[in-house]
């Protein structure tokens, strides 16, 4: 679903949505927009991607209950799968499994041990990787949706890092592949997780990082 159908679908739904989740949504849809405006420069557009998703999980929490970006996903998964009746997430992964998700596990570039290993914070990489790539193999066996959309997720998080903190050059030869791979999976996702919020808003999703203020 693309997001002219989903500003449609949210429109039609307005009446059965909180004024902060109708908020949330239009900002994913915002620049789940931009980054279809955007398909040509796919540096833009995974960053435009990711700005989506995170509109969509992404709570204004107190000082005391700020969790860490992983407990964020961890959470956020949980409550998708619950809601997702039709596993198409499963599907999603099942189907791409031979492409971009499997590419993404794959690519030690975007597995954050690998660069903790480069600055020297931690003294082995190899071992956690191929384990997490084992894992990987077995969750999609075993139709375990949620660790292989977290082990998805956290490579997509890497590859955000790099992205917003300056470092990967612009349209850089170097991360093209790790970048293509990216926005092929978010491409994907993100539709469908603006999707089942749109149609699950008896959901608690928390409430949205700034607020409108009138």
């Amino acid at each position: 679903m693309d997001a002219k159908k989903l500003k449609a679908q949210l429109k039609a739904n307005k009446d059965s949505l909180t004024e902060h989740h109708a908020v949330r949504l239009h900002r994913a849809i915002s620049w789940l927009k931009c980054a279809e405006e955007v398909k040509d420069n796919l540096d833009i557009q995974y960053i435009s991607l990711w700005i989506g998703f995170n509109a969509c999980y992404a709570n204004n929490l107190s000082k005391g209950e700020l969790l860490t970006e992983r407990e964020s996903f961890s959470e956020f998964v949980k409550k998708l799968v619950k809601h997702d009746t039709e596993m198409r997430f499963f599907h999603l992964l099942w189907n791409q499994f031979s492409g971009p998700v499997r590419l993404l596990i794959e690519n030690k570039y975007v597995f954050k041990p690998f660069w903790d290993f480069q600055r020297g914070e931690i003294k082995y990489w190899e071992k956690s990787y191929h384990k997490s790539v084992e894992d990987s193999m077995k969750y999609l066996s075993k139709q375990q949706v949620e660790p292989l959309l977290e082990v998805v997720l956290d490579r997509l998080y890497t590859l955000r890092n790099q992205l917003m903190h300056g470092g990967a050059t612009f349209k850089s030869d170097v991360n093209r592949s790790q970048v293509k791979d990216g926005n092929n999976m978010l491409k994907l996702l993100v539709p469908l997780v603006i999707e089942i919020m749109l149609l699950h808003p008896e959901e608690n999703w928390g409430e949205i990082y700034y607020p409108v203020i009138s």
